[in-house]
């Protein structure tokens, strides 16, 4: 009898074991042989999932930021009132920072690799910023496009300055604030 194969499943899988190997290695240092070859598959195996590295870190990003949002989520469904979300939402980033950290600076260093006009034509990632748009929308109740780049461009931020090793910045005092003006202004 066949094995029956859940692809969704497996190529889900796939994924998980490239984030730790692309922040290991970079975007660029690392081709598809290798990819294959440090997870344990075949590069008949990698292609059959991924058209190229291209498609398979794009596809990368779309589930960290599934995963992401899944895990926000969780810790959100203990809030009521949006300042309460936004607080809850900066701890959930302190906690997770190093990951976070792990997260931008994968995005960065293929974005080094990428012409600029293109990253913004990418489907991929279009896709995972509708889908973080679209959470924060759901989620935080936030619906006004502007504030819903505010809360995406200072938690991004966030995690830039910590980075940068700026100990000065707290990201929960940050959100704290932002939950402050936030609650002021809606």
């Amino acid at each position: 009898m066949p094995k029956i194969v859940d692809h969704d499943k497996y190529r889900k899988e796939l994924l998980s074991k490239c984030f730790d190997l692309f922040a290991q290695k970079g975007y660029s240092a690392i081709t598809m042989r290798e990819i294959a070859q440090d997870i344990g598959v075949s590069t008949g195996t990698l292609y059959h999932y991924f058209a190229n590295k291209k498609a398979l870190f794009e596809q990368l990003v779309q589930e960290i930021s599934r995963q992401n949002m899944l895990m926000a989520t969780a810790e959100l469904q203990k809030t009521q009132t949006l300042q309460e979300r936004i607080e809850a939402l900066g701890r959930f980033l302190a906690e997770n920072e190093d990951y976070f950290i792990k997260q931008l600076l994968l995005w960065v260093n293929f974005c080094q690799h990428q012409d600029s006009k293109e990253m913004r034509l990418s489907g991929g990632f279009k896709c995972t910023i509708k889908q973080y748009q679209q959470w924060i929308y759901d989620f935080l109740n936030i619906d006004d496009p502007v504030l819903i780049s505010l809360v995406l461009n200072l938690s991004n931020g966030l995690i830039l300055e910590r980075l940068l090793k700026d100990e000065s910045i707290s990201i929960t005092e940050q959100c704290v604030l932002l939950s402050k003006i936030l609650t002021i202004n809606i």
